[in-house]
Formats: structure tokens, sequence, C-alpha cells
């Protein structure tokens, strides 16, 4: 068995083989190193320009607000699948706020509560404006940030994003 460590969230996954998307924040393979070559973003302690600031605000902001309407998916619907993919998807958009409260060196806020609808099909839909607004952002928030370790965050959201796009198109096909 070996350590294998996510060079976005930083967190450690054990195996025999490094998974194909961090099982936290769902960063593809090319970001898990084995422990011994790990340096996490969440571990660079240099100071950050004003727009990476301000885009992780942004981007803490759309985390929690991504993690509280799945939250709320996860109440509303009827399919065990469905609820367990909400959940999982709840929990990486937390480990994206994490990441953001790390770099920006601040306390995680509350948890909000927000609304969503009774049927899935609406929130898949909802689900597919939430990770395209966030992906969108992440592209450009990767293309604004001065520093080479928040470009490559932001290029590992986007990713992210993008993949949990691909996963909600499976549904409405």
């Amino acid at each position: 068995m070996k350590t294998f460590i996510c060079q976005i969230c930083g967190d450690a996954y054990l195996g025999e083989e490094k998974p194909k998307n961090c099982p936290f924040c769902g960063a593809r393979e090319i970001y898990i190193k084995e422990g011994k070559e790990a340096n996490p973003v969440v571990n660079m302690t240099s100071e950050l320009n004003q727009i990476s600031v301000n885009n992780l605000k942004e981007t803490l902001d759309l985390e929690m607000r991504a993690n509280a309407i799945y939250l709320c998916m996860v109440s509303k619907t009827n399919s065990y699948e469905v609820m367990k993919m909400y959940k999982r998807l709840a929990k990486v958009e937390l480990e994206h706020a994490i990441i953001c409260t790390k770099l920006l060196k601040i306390e995680m806020p509350e948890n909000i509560s927000e609304s969503c609808a009774k049927e899935d099909m609406e929130n898949f839909q909802k689900t597919l404006e939430l990770e395209n607004h966030a992906a969108n952002f992440y592209q450009e928030f990767a293309k604004s940030s001065p520093e080479q370790h928040i470009k490559i965050m932001f290029t590992a959201l986007n990713q992210v994003e993008q993949d949990h796009i691909a996963l909600i198109k499976n549904y409405l096909s």
C-alpha cells in the first residue's frame, strides 16, 4: 500500500495505485502524487495578490452555495443513486471551500441554507447551470491569477466542474 497526496487539496489517499480522481476534491489524476513527491497548493505560504484574494473569496461563496444547494437536492430526490451522487457533490464542493479558506488563511464560514426543486430533472438543470457558471469563472480566474500555484488550483477546479457537467449530462440523456 502507498500514500498518495492530492496537489490541490492536500488530502491523502491510501491504496495500491493512485486514484483517477482525488476522492476528496475531485482533482484529476495528474494532480495526485506519491507522498514524498507531493507539494500541495494549500501548503504554499506566499502572499497572494489582491486579484487572487478576490477570486478565492468569490470561489468560497460559490462553493458554499453549491454545497447548500446539493444538500437540499439530497433531501428532495426519491432515487438512492441520485441522493448519493448529490451527497458526494456536496462534499466535493465543501472541500473546494476548505481549500479557499486555507489559502486565504481564514475561518470556514457558517453553513448556509439554499432551496431547490422537488423534481430531479429540474435539479439536474440547476446543477448544470451551477457547474457551468463555476467552470467559466474558474477558467477566467486561472487566466487572471498572478501566482502559479493559484493558476494550477483554478485549472484543476475548472476540470472538476467539467467532470461534474459530464456526470449530470449522463443523467439527462
